[in-house]
């Protein structure tokens, strides 16, 4: 990225003009980009986040040693410890090396519909090799086969009106029918995307593990592409290394969560093309994907404000946003006309929550341990994206006026709104580093207030992140 003019800060009055490349202790690599140390505060930034998720990790132990346990195997991550290689290694390995050596070069130079399609096939790549660490039965085929899992009911399915309108009837436990743990707690949307699959004749977990990866991907595309749109394509290739290299899609390959994340991220990116070009087709199919988000996982309504900020940041064609909610309509209708009412389903999952495990997770501990998981799920760079956003934002506040820069900094403020509301609730107290992938991956959005020098250094940071941990651990559900 070195060399856009995107990437150049302007200069502020009073101050000295940046030192020429190869001067004044910057060192010149070989694609040009200046390489020097990153600056301390963004380290430390990186540094305390760590740090938080090293407390988390001792309190846990020591909670449990008190006999207190906080019901997460290795805590704050919700696994198993288990050291291993496996045959996706040299393949993540591969990966990794390649997009923090070329990564940052290629997404700025390469034609933009190219990279997408390069970014896309490198994330799936990315995720499929982490998830083949752990073999391809217990990484991906045997994931969502279990008996908590959505393939487990599938079989029983086999009068979907019938589902549909019984659905919430089957919600609390202790039934004879009761819904398996996951199924239970996401309303039928989730289970209907599996019971499609196996109409269609791709039954078993193999394919709906691949259904989960490719649908993941998806992020790589919807995340660069929202920025682009309003923001600028520098910004934006700035993004696209690190949307890609995502430390999540350890949690992405394999689970429903990271089809999710890139069902909704699509629906993001199609809200925001249909604001800024003006089209009514791309607003309607994105508020179609988002309202169908919401009958993925009642969680995913905090959504809502990266959609408004993609309102914000689209300028005169805002009025375009009323086809969104045309497009949200007939999604909702048809659930409420098969049977399924939101809001009973949502009550109905709330005291089924406590029925289970959660009742017996503190709050005192998970509402701090969570934000460390947020560490590990969107690597320690978020942190120095966060550090670099607030000032940006208070800056842009204080010009109040429009700029196109100012993508960079809004999205990754309101997934950070997102985090902080789902974690206030009370109703995410472990397993997010999985169920928050549909927010934590738009951290990434500010990738551009990275200095372009540095991005290479935290592209190594993030891929160290996810190797480390699963290579280490043997994440579950």
């Amino acid at each position: 990225m070195s060399g856009t003019p995107g990437d150049r800060p302007a200069r502020v009055p009073g101050t000295r003009p940046a030192p020429p490349e190869g001067v004044g202790g910057l060192r010149t690599e070989p694609d040009g980009g200046p390489r020097r140390r990153p600056p301390r505060a963004d380290v430390l930034a990186a540094a305390a986040a760590v740090g938080l998720f090293a407390v988390a990790a001792v309190t846990g132990g020591v909670l449990y040693l008190l006999g207190h346990p906080v019901h997460a195997s290795a805590a704050p991550l919700f696994a198993q410890w288990l050291p291993h290689l496996g045959i996706g290694t040299p393949a993540a390995l591969l990966v990794a090396a390649l997009v923090c050596w070329r990564g940052p070069a290629v997404a700025a130079r390469l034609p933009w519909r190219p990279l997408l399609a390069l970014g896309y096939l490198t994330a799936v790549a990315w995720t499929l090799s982490l998830a083949l660490v752990d073999g391809w039965h217990r990484g991906v085929a045997g994931r969502l086969t279990t008996r908590h899992e959505y393939l487990h009911e599938v079989p029983g399915v086999t009068d979907v009106p019938a589902m549909l309108a019984g659905f919430a009837g089957r919600i609390l436990d202790g039934q004879p029918d009761s819904w398996t743990t996951h199924v239970s707690g996401h309303p039928p949307g989730a289970l209907l995307v599996f019971v499609g699959l196996d109409r269609v004749g791709l039954s078993g977990g193999g394919w709906a593990g691949t259904l989960c990866i490719l649908v993941a991907g998806l992020v790589a595309v919807a995340v660069p592409h929202t920025v682009r749109l309003l923001g600028t394509e520098a910004a934006a290739r700035a993004v696209l290394p690190f949307v890609v290299l995502f430390p999540g899609a350890v949690w992405a390959g394999v689970s429903a969560d990271g089809l999710f994340a890139g069902v909704t991220a699509t629906g993001i990116a199609l809200l925001a093309h249909g604001l800024t070009r003006g089209r009514a087709v791309g607003a309607l199919a994105g508020g179609a994907l988002l309202a169908f988000g919401c009958y993925l996982s009642y969680g995913l309504v905090l959504m809502a404000p990266l959609a408004l900020a993609a309102v914000v940041l689209a300028g005169r064609h805002r009025r375009t946003v009323g086809w969104a909610f045309v497009g949200a309509l007939p999604v909702v209708a048809g659930f409420t006309a098969a049977g399924f009412w939101w809001p009973t389903g949502y009550h109905l999952v709330v005291e089924r929550y406590y029925q289970g495990i959660a009742a017996d997770r503190a709050y005192g501990y998970w509402v701090w341990a969570d934000l460390a998981l947020v560490v590990v799920a969107a690597g320690p760079v978020a942190a120095v994206i966060l550090r670099r956003a607030v000032p940006a934002g208070r800056r842009a506040l204080a010009a109040r006026r429009p700029d196109a820069e100012h993508a960079a900094w809004l999205l990754p403020l309101a997934a950070t709104a997102m985090i902080v509301a789902a974690d206030l609730s009370g109703y995410s107290k472990a397993e997010v580093e999985r169920i928050w992938l549909p927010f934590t991956v738009w951290l990434t959005a500010g990738a551009s207030l990275i200095p372009a020098a540095d991005r290479r250094g935290w592209l190594v940071v993030q891929a160290a992140v996810a190797l480390t941990v699963n290579h280490l651990l043997l994440t579950t559900w």
